[in-house]
């Protein structure tokens, strides 16, 4: 069973670069089909989706955010990354990171998510 964990600080000031990073367990981010997203869901509104490195290592991210967005990969520590950059209050929210599977079209793991505050 597959098991991901996110990890980063929990207040950024604005202006500056969020950083997360998912650890996984139980399974490799270079098996084929999976893709390796992230996904937030700011206060009182629904998720949104970021992006993500597939298998391959490619990535894909949402137009909205694709000018301030980076999705990267370790693959020897099995773990892949979210760099955000140039803040503000409006990017505060739960962050999860969640893996989607190709043939059944949904993302069938998900971390707890970990709440990031955009504040001075």
């Amino acid at each position: 069973q597959v098991q991901l964990q996110e990890s980063g600080p929990g207040l950024v000031k604005p202006s500056q670069t969020l950083s997360l990073t998912c650890n996984v367990s139980g399974g490799s981010i270079t098996t084929n089909y999976y893709y390796w997203s992230w996904i937030r869901q700011p206060p009182g509104k629904g998720l949104e989706w970021i992006g993500y490195i597939a298998y391959s290592g490619s990535t894909y991210y949402s137009p909205s955010l694709k000018s301030r967005t980076s999705i990267s990969r370790d693959t020897s520590k099995n773990q892949f990354t979210l760099q955000l950059s140039s803040v503000t209050p409006e990017d505060t929210a739960v962050y999860y990171c969640a893996r989607y599977r190709e043939w059944a079209a949904d993302f069938g793991s998900w971390g707890q998510g970990t709440q990031v505050t955009v504040s001075s």
